[in-house]
């Protein structure tokens, strides 16, 4: 395995020891839902890659961030009357960087849970554990409450060495 694989294959596995499910979901969304997740107008994340012959609306930009596909697919769980659900995704987000340049196509994290015995801190013992796993030391988890996609008293930044690494919060 390539040293990618393996870092891939030790963040399944927390994941899967950690109790929580795997989730694939599509790299193309709907533009709508940017407004879902109170996405501001004006932010980086709306500019994106449009599909030049899409399927549909629903289909028709490459999603820059994955919390809109793990809120549809938790919310389609709670909908089916699913009494809780733990679920990640380890997928690509897609940067435009211009109609001349294709896209950079970082690997990202995106959990998601609901249920009666989760909460905020319990996402947060995830990341927490995942971070101990993967060898992550010294990171410095700060209160935010500007970010509108998330409960303003109830979301943190997660940063090492003055560089952000991820976000733990719970929606809005």
């Amino acid at each position: 395995l390539t040293p990618e694989q393996k870092f891939e294959r030790l963040i399944n596995n927390t994941m899967l020891s950690c109790g929580l499910s795997e989730l694939c979901t599509f790299s193309f969304i709907s533009p709508k839902s940017y407004n879902k997740i109170r996405l501001p107008e004006d932010s980086e994340k709306r500019n994106c890659v449009v599909i030049s012959n899409p399927l549909g609306e629903d289909t028709s930009v490459m999603r820059t961030t994955m919390l809109p596909s793990m809120l549809e697919t938790l919310s389609r769980n709670y909908n089916n009357r699913n009494p809780k659900a733990y679920l990640y995704e380890l997928g690509k987000e897609y940067i435009y960087k211009g109609t001349e340049e294709l896209p950079d196509e970082p690997q990202m994290l995106c959990m998601g849970m609901y249920g009666a015995d989760c909460s905020f801190f319990t996402i947060k013992g995830v990341v927490e554990e995942l971070l101990n796993k993967l060898g992550i030391d010294n990171y410095d988890v700060e209160a935010v409450k500007d970010n509108p996609s998330y409960h303003p008293g109830r979301t943190a930044v997660i940063s090492k060495d003055g560089k952000v690494i991820g976000v733990v919060g719970e929606v809005h």
